[in-house]
């Protein structure tokens, strides 16, 4: 019988001293969203593949090392994915190859990971929305969208003046849907 010598291992190595971070995740019509929960994050990498995300830091008071390696639910377009972090957490936005297509779950597999939840706070039943409700971070990107077509290649765009511009702020909160044309007067 074979014995099994512990002195060939290295507990220092990458693999014992990495652990997965903890992460939510959300839907929306267009993107896929995973917040991965880390404070005080440093060496932040996230590589976008086509079927997979690959996310490593180094974050906390203790420093512990994480990696996460997740096999997506359905291809995105990793040229159009980008992240952001911020003092408490890295937050993903993971662009869908297919729009309007609904996710059951991140992962490929239907593997319950312990690591892994679903970000109800934020997660709504975007099929039958319109898109009057956007969450911040909905708008925040559809601003920054605005604002990158603002630069001097994209600027020629948008010559068409402020008329193509989506409401963000919400200022006409209490008014009556502006799609609904039963509702003008003339």
């Amino acid at each position: 019988m074979r014995r099994f010598s512990f002195s060939s291992i290295s507990f220092d190595s990458p693999v014992f001293n990495r652990q997965p971070a903890t992460a939510k995740w959300y839907d929306r019509r267009d993107y896929v969203f995973i917040e991965f929960c880390v404070e005080d994050s440093k060496d932040v990498q996230v590589k976008f593949e086509k079927s997979k995300l690959d996310f490593s830091c180094v974050g906390g008071t203790d420093n512990l090392k994480h990696q996460n390696e997740i096999d997506l639910f359905e291809v995105i377009d990793p040229n159009e994915s980008k992240h952001k972090r911020t003092d408490r957490s890295v937050l993903c936005c993971l662009r869908k190859s297919e729009s309007g297509k609904s996710w059951p779950r991140l992962t490929k597999d239907k593997a319950k990971l312990n690591w892994l939840s679903v970000d109800f706070n934020n997660w709504k039943d975007w099929e039958d929305d319109s898109d009057e409700e956007l969450s911040s971070f909905d708008r925040f990107s559809e601003v920054s969208r605005i604002c990158l077509s603002c630069t001097p290649a994209g600027m020629m765009n948008n010559m068409g003046g402020d008329d193509e511009l989506p409401e963000v702020d919400g200022a006409d909160d209490d008014s009556a849907d502006s799609d609904d044309e039963s509702k003008f007067v003339l």
